[in-house]
């Protein structure tokens, strides 16, 4: 394979990945591999949307495979030991006070291939990771998002808890 662009990832974000791979090229692989021997019991392949679903499913988990395997091999583990829970940074955990609506959030900053911001989880390549990396507990910043700006005060800053 060829090197691809590196991407950082935390400790537990590689492990999904891995995980999701060992999932797909045994589990997964196992029951399209059923479902096609299945189809082909019914008959004519030509008129068979069984046959063609289940071989639409077997290449989409391939691409998915190959995809999984490429993240893989260009994935660079971050170092969470050596993280600074002074300054957030990529593995970071962040308390922050919204001051336009008075309200606390708690994000984790990770890799952007990692980021789901449903679950507080947000890129450090995001307006609002970015503008956090490298502040203190303490730190005001504003940010520019979509639907405006934004004003934050850090006040807490540790290492996110897997």
């Amino acid at each position: 394979m060829s090197k691809g662009k590196q991407m950082l990832y935390t400790q537990q974000g590689y492990q999904e990945l891995v995980d999701e791979l060992y999932r797909r090229t045994h589990e997964e692989r196992e029951k399209i591999k059923n479902d096609i021997a299945v189809a082909r019991s019914f008959g004519d392949l030509s008129e068979n949307s069984e046959y063609d679903e289940a071989r639409n499913d077997q290449a989409k988990n391939e691409a998915r495979i190959k995809e999984l395997e490429e993240l893989i091999e260009n994935a660079v583990i971050l170092d969470e030991s050596n993280i600074d829970t002074s300054v957030v940074s990529l593995g970071s955990s962040v308390k922050i006070l919204n001051l336009d609506m008075n309200a606390e959030f708690v994000y984790d900053l990770v890799g952007s291939n990692e980021s789901d911001p449903m679950k507080g989880k947000i890129s450090d390549q995001s307006p609002i990771g970015s503008a956090l990396i490298g502040k203190r507990a303490g730190d005001t910043v504003s940010v520019e998002v979509p639907n405006g700006t934004v004003s934050m005060k850090v006040l807490e800053v540790s290492r996110t808890q897997a």
